[in-house]
């Protein structure tokens, strides 16, 4: 894949953004972050007199794919915050691509996470709860199985059709960030926009059921935006390759024309691994 157009700048304030913060502080690396498969550095980035916490995950870190092109991840990534924000549930946290002490990178707000929310749970039962959704049977050990599940929770509900959306490879448990203000963020999306079907995720509590009326108003003008000129596709066109936004427009007018949460395909593992 080619280097990448610059992105379309967003408008400076005067207190800017995060993302502008991201984008035009200076970042200090603090530490690595020792369990990502790929190259994922703690550092903070201050501005005039700013300073906030980041991951900063350089390109030159990244290790090769057999589906992927090298060296694309970070762009995904940063793409994923496009579509993220053009749903206006603020998904995925704030994400740049930039230059950084170990060339150019994604650069992502450090999300501070609430340990007590519970979003996954392994369940000795055939159905689950109200308020949970069935995701399958694993194996425990010794023979026995378990039904794993996820909350019956809005946030995950909005968080399973960007998945969608973007074509997430590999959402997994450990993705999913909710902070003391009850906000919940979704993070890790390099394998993400691949032309193919690819959907691996936790989030099939939905499967074959209809999307709410919020999510086909979002998805609606979310088509609007990726079509040739508008905005959205304009920004995904200088991190993703044309046939990936094109395969982006596809996704959204499926979904649109189903009016329903995508099913696992079978032509694709449709839970990750490992799953958290």
């Amino acid at each position: 894949m080619s280097a990448p157009e610059r992105i379309p700048p967003r408008s400076v304030t005067a207190d800017p953004s995060p993302a502008d913060l991201l984008a035009e502080g200076e970042l200090t690396v603090r530490g690595r972050i020792r369990e990502a498969s790929n190259a994922a550095l703690f550092c903070t980035v201050a501005h005039d007199g700013r300073e906030v916490s980041c991951v900063y995950k350089p390109v030159a870190g990244e290790r090769p794919l057999w589906d992927f092109p090298d060296g694309t991840l970070a762009q995904r990534e940063v793409a994923a915050y496009e579509v993220s924000e053009a749903t206006g549930w603020g998904l995925v946290p704030p994400t740049v691509l930039r230059d950084g002490p170990y060339g150019e990178g994604m650069v992502q707000l450090w999300i501070d996470v609430t340990p007590e929310a519970e979003l996954l749970a392994l369940v000795d039962a055939e159905e689950p709860e109200p308020g949970w959704k069935a995701i399958a049977f694993a194996e425990v050990g010794d023979g026995k199985t378990a039904l794993l599940v996820h909350a019956d929770d809005e946030r995950l509900r909005r968080l399973a059709v960007l998945d969608a959306v973007i074509n997430n490879a590999d959402r997994k448990g450990g993705h999913l960030l909710p902070d003391a203000e009850g906000r919940l963020y979704g993070i890790d999306h390099g394998v993400t926009f691949n032309a193919d079907n690819k959907l691996r995720t936790l989030l099939w509590g939905w499967a074959g059921e209809p999307l709410t009326g919020e999510a086909v108003e979002v998805l609606g003008s979310m088509r609007e935006a990726l079509k040739e000129g508008g905005a959205l596709a304009v920004r995904l066109s200088a991190l993703i390759t044309a046939a990936e936004v094109d395969a982006t427009r596809a996704r959204v007018g499926a979904l649109l024309a189903s009016g329903k949460h995508p099913e696992p395909s079978g032509e694709w593992p449709a839970i990750p691994w490992p799953p958290v």
